[in-house]
Formats: C-alpha cells, structure tokens, sequence
C-alpha cells in the first residue's frame, strides 16, 4: 500500500478525481477532509492507499480505507466523504471500471471459487496482498507509456480474477451473469437512466427487467437500497445540478427539464439531497469551479 500511495501521490499531484490515459483508471487525492459529495457512481473497484472513506446508499453508511475495497455493482446514486485526509497524509484512491462481459468470459474460462451472495449493489471486502499488488502494478504503467497498450489490458484481467475469487467473489459473478437477479435490476436502471425525465410506470419497468411488478420491488429495493421512484427522483436531481453547473440553466428551467411539475417540490428535495436550495448550490459550486457529471 505503501507503494501503491507513492503511485498516486506523483501521478495526481492535485487535489480531485484524476482520468488516466490507461482506459477505465482514475486516481484520486484529497489532502484534508471534503463534505459529503452526491454522485452517480457506475461499476467498480474502489481502492484506498491512504486515508479513510464513508459512502452512504440511502440511509446506509460504509466506511472503507486500506484494509478494505469497495465493489460498486449497478449505476447507483452515492454519497462520499473523506474522513482522513491532510495535507502530510493525503487521502489516495484508485479506481478501475469493471467489465461485465470480461467476468463473464472469466467465469466461463474457470468458475471461481464459492463466496458468499451480497443483496446490495455495493460490497466491502479485505484487500488481500494479490489485488493490491495487481492495482500497483496496473498504476505503475504510467510510468511506462509504451508497455499500456499490451500489459494494462493482462492486469485488469488479473484484477477482474482476483475480484472474481475473493471474498466479494458473489456480487462480483453477478455481474457478469446475464441473468442474475442484479443483472435484471441493472436493465430496470438501465431504463430509468435513459427515461428519468418521464413518468415510471412499474408494470412497464417490470416486463423491462423480466420480472414481476413485486419481484421488481423487492429486488430493486435490495440491491439500490431504494425504490425505483427513490432512484429516479436521486437521477432527476443530479442531472438537474449538472444542468444548472454545466449549461447555465435556471432551477425552474432545469426542474421542469429533468421532469418536475412543481418547482417548489423540486427546490425542497433539491436542497434535502445536496444541503441547500438550487441556486445558491449551483453559486457555490460555480465559486469551487467544481465539475458535476451527468446521467
């Protein structure tokens, strides 16, 4: 971990999420503690050097650092905040995407060993010596630029592997099981990510996902911690914030552009998620120069 912190620390000298030029690596540095900061997150492993984390799924709160990793399984609506940080010890992350389909090939090629089943979209586990010398190893590239091209794409196999038989081994088969439970709730997501600016319609949710109305709810419920109303309305907001940051759009024009009737609902729930009302959020993160991504 040690070396892997060193990694970090000289190839994302400032402070905020880094993309790598090896495709699906991000590095990310904070040399103190942030507030909490909503996010879309997609799949991926998270993994601490340095530091200490807290994400928060609804009402749920997962704390991680070196001796743990966090799987993200389906696009999920988090909020993170890291908690040691400082300018001696920055907070040092890495993250690589995961592929579906590579797990797939993976658990076709040899089945991993049995690891037990996760209802939620998000699971810690130990960070065994193997996986964080993979990482390592993976991050290490940018040192070498020529050897990316045709080693990076081994590693992320290996890192792929290891996921596959660790103890986050059965969220992680999963995700690349087409016809997983998960799987299921991702195609329900995956609807509501396009759609989020239209009403939900569960019945027609359910024959998206292949399942029952009440299969839906229950399963969408155990794997985002939240109903797909719940999900959408954390979609809604989010797109809504990046408009009002990114495009210059008013909070009445951005509300009634992600799918709002009511602007005076949208401001209330607006301000319950990100902790202020629209506009004087959006004047804050512009006075930042923060960055928010959309859908």
């Amino acid at each position: 971990m040690e070396q892997l912190a060193s990694l970090i620390a000289r190839h994302a000298p400032e402070d905020g999420m880094h993309d790598m030029p090896i495709p699906g690596l991000a590095l990310i540095r904070y040399a103190g503690p942030t507030d909490r900061v909503p996010t879309l997150h997609q799949p991926a492993l998270c993994m601490i050097a340095q530091g200490a984390k807290v994400v928060m799924l609804a009402d749920e709160a997962y704390r991680y650092d070196p001796a743990t990793h966090l799987v993200i399984s389906v696009d999920l609506p988090l909020t993170g905040q890291v908690i040691e940080a400082s300018p001696e010890r920055p907070y040092l992350c890495v993250r690589v995407d995961l592929d579906p389909a590579l797990l797939n090939e993976l658990m076709l090629q040899q089945p991993p060993a049995p690891g037990g089943e996760s209802g939620r979209g998000l699971h810690l586990a130990r960070t065994t010596p193997e996986l964080a010398d993979a990482v390592a190893r993976l991050v290490r590239l940018l040192e070498r630029p020529q050897d990316g091209p045709v080693l990076a794409p081994l590693i992320r196999r290996e890192i792929h592997y290891r996921l596959l038989t660790g103890d986050q081994a059965g969220v992680v088969r999963q995700i690349g099981s087409p016809d997983s439970r998960l799987s299921q709730v991702n195609r329900a997501i995956a609807w509501i990510r396009a759609n989020f600016d239209r009403p939900v319609r569960i019945e027609a949710l359910a024959r998206e996902a292949g399942m029952s109305a009440s299969a839906l709810h229950q399963h969408f419920k155990a794997v985002t911690a939240m109903s797909p109303l719940q999900y959408q309305k954390q979609i809604r907001l989010q797109e809504a914030r990046r408009l009002m940051l990114g495009e210059a759009r008013d909070a009445q024009a951005a509300a009634f552009e992600v799918g709002y009737e009511s602007p005076s609902q949208f401001s209330r729930e607006y301000a319950r998620l990100f902790g202020a009302p629209p506009a004087r959020d959006a004047a804050r993160l512009r006075a930042s120069g923060a960055v928010v991504a959309g859908v």
